[in-house]
């Protein structure tokens, strides 16, 4: 499917829902028609131990986005099936001040973490890393600046930091006189990502500060990437807890029917004791994750036809908890086959 049957696509959708799309305006030189995508993600999993499994729709997102004008972009995205419930997730405007200098603001991902900006469309494996799904999954109501610097043709640097509600994004009405922030620096150099970046939120009345680093490396049809987080809670409201992710997957071109792409995947991840940073009835930090280690081993097979990609994912996930914890159903090990079509 083309671009042109993608635009007229939008067209017709937004038109049904009653929001007239712009045609482009001959004096900014820019096609103002939104673009609309999608990725719908039904999976099966299966509790290895007890047998228990079931069926979810994970994800039924749709995402608006577009230009005013040269300078001026915005974003819209909900999921309208996240384990049955919907969620409004994103939506922001940006403009570029210059070329290199943007102001966004409204409510989207703070700006820190690697494997946490993955979208359900690209993720590496069925179920994210305990760094990117349980240490690290924080949107915020508020405004970022990001600086790209100029470098050699090779090389680039982006630098971004904003300041957010430091309530849910579910509340916005509260009043507060402490904010959250967050800041990230990503450097490209050749085919290696590395990033840095910090992070302080208040979830409850007990501050948080986080710092993370990874390293990202692709080259043909490999790619290895490795992250780590430390959180700090002031005052010693709990312990410190750290994070670690390292994967790598292999693709290869195939020709299996109507799939052209395969790969393979293994990862590594972990985290200690975490606290979610919300006081319990004793007005206390408690430990809402318990310390685990994971492996994972999974297989993709994939369609890709520029921006249409169809996923079959097979994955096994091998858990491993202190011998005193109690691991609920879903929560050990455990096979995961999902559907990813990606438009």
């Amino acid at each position: 499917m083309s671009n042109f049957n993608f635009r007229r696509l939008s067209f017709l959708l937004l038109s049904i829902l009653g929001i007239m799309p712009v045609v482009a305006d001959d004096n900014n030189k820019v096609d103002l028609t939104p673009e609309l995508h999608g990725v719908i993600r039904p999976r099966w999993e299966m509790d290895t131990k007890g047998g228990e499994n079931r069926f979810q729709l994970r994800n039924a997102r749709l995402s608006v986005n577009g230009r005013l004008a040269p300078e001026i972009d915005y974003y819209f995205q909900a999921d309208f099936c996240d384990r049955g419930k919907i969620m409004f997730l994103d939506g922001w405007g940006r403009i570029a001040i210059t070329p290199a200098l943007k102001l966004q603001a409204g409510q989207f991902r703070i700006p820190f973490g690697t494997d946490c900006f993955r979208g359900p469309g690209n993720y590496i494996f069925a179920n994210r890393s305990f760094i990117g799904g349980t240490m690290n999954n924080v949107r915020g109501v508020g405004a970022k600046l990001s600086y790209t610097f100029a470098l050699p043709e090779s090389s680039s640097l982006l630098v971004e930091a904003g300041a957010f509600n430091p309530t849910t994004i579910t509340d916005q009405n509260i009043w507060v006189k402490k904010m959250a922030y967050g800041g990230k620096a990503l450097y490209s150099v050749g085919n290696v990502k590395l990033a840095a970046g910090a992070e302080t939120l208040i979830p409850d009345s007990v501050r948080i500060n986080s710092l993370t680093a990874s390293a990202t490396w692709t080259s043909g049809r490999w790619t290895v990437e490795g992250e780590y987080l430390n959180k700090h809670y002031v005052n010693n409201a709990h312990k410190a807890a750290h994070g670690y992710n390292f994967f790598v997957d292999y693709a290869f071109p195939v020709n299996a029917g109507v799939f052209n792409r395969a790969s393979v995947q293994g990862r590594f991840d972990g985290m200690t004791a975490h606290s979610n940073g919300l006081r319990n009835d004793l007005g206390q930090l408690s430990t809402t994750h318990s310390a685990r280690n994971r492996i994972t081993v999974g297989g993709t097979l994939s369609y890709n036809y520029k921006a249409i990609h169809c996923d079959l994912r097979l994955d096994y996930e091998k858990y491993f908890y202190h011998h005193d914890t109690t691991v609920p159903v879903g929560g050990g090990d455990k096979i995961c086959a999902e559907m990813v079509i990606k438009f």
